[in-house]
């Protein structure tokens, strides 16, 4: 009775035995990952290592702003004058503006001005010395735009208020296109050449020299119109006409350059 008992302990023993030996000799796929996962973290530490190594080469850059201003007399006036009319309704004062504007129209494109809207509008008008606001009438307003060189500017305003124009709004004398993308080139030269030269002057004074550009980051350019000065000439025996005193335009530009240091 105790020997049939023995037998089936000692088969339960056995195969316990056999397990744990398959156990031991079995590969576990999350223990093969294990190296894999290594290789890739000591290639992840290269490349910190790597941006360590960039980072100390860093220190061994200078960065340096630089600025420069370019000026040229202007080569172009842009022009807007208007047209406004009041009236007890809405509709006469349209319909001045209308004629007036018609006349001012034919009159500058006839002298070879290519003209345009930039403004037009009708609006109340009221008075309000009273205890209540009172509509008096309406105001219309056409505004025009055209270009011409800075020499005719003056003739130009003239003939625009002597055929309807009851307003001359702006005069600006600016740069054409070709001329604006030429001073922008010649500024951010001078302003490349003016980093350099801080860069040298900082390397200097640790007795180092700057080598090859490393990056360059170039800021926005801008435009300084010249705002118009009028001055009135008379003739004998004629009215005064107007002329202009234009001044030179300014392009200024920036850059930020590394350079690295030798």
């Amino acid at each position: 009775m105790n020997r049939t008992s023995t037998l089936p302990a000692l088969f339960v023993a056995a195969m316990l035995v056999l397990a744990g030996c398959a156990g031991a000799t079995s590969t576990d796929p999350t223990d093969a990952a294990g190296p894999t996962s290594a290789a890739g973290t000591a290639n992840g530490a290269g490349s910190a290592t790597g941006g360590t190594e960039g980072g100390v080469a860093a220190t061994n850059t200078v960065t340096s702003a630089g600025t420069a201003t370019v000026s040229a007399s202007p080569d172009l006036a842009v022009i807007g004058v208007a047209v406004e009319a009041t009236a007890e309704s809405a509709t006469a004062a349209r319909s001045q503006v209308a004629s007036q504007v018609e006349q001012l129209r034919t009159a500058l494109t006839d002298a070879g001005y290519e003209v345009r809207t930039v403004a037009f509008r009708i609006a109340p008008e009221y008075d309000y010395s009273g205890d209540t606001r009172e509509l008096v009438g309406y105001r219309a307003h056409h505004a025009l735009e055209f270009e011409t060189t800075p020499d005719d500017a003056g003739s130009a305003v003239d003939l625009a208020v002597d055929n309807g124009a009851t307003s001359v709004d702006a005069v600006q004398f600016t740069l054409s296109d070709e001329k604006r993308a030429q001073l922008r080139e010649e500024a951010l030269a001078a302003a490349v050449s003016d980093a350099r030269a801080t860069a040298e002057t900082v390397a200097g004074t640790a007795d180092r020299s700057i080598g090859t550009e490393l990056s360059i980051r170039v800021g926005a350019a801008s435009v300084r119109p010249y705002d118009s000065r009028v001055a009135y000439e008379t003739t004998a025996g004629a009215s005064a006409s107007t002329s202009f005193e234009p001044g030179p335009v300014t392009v200024s530009a920036s850059v930020t350059v590394t350079y690295e240091l030798e």
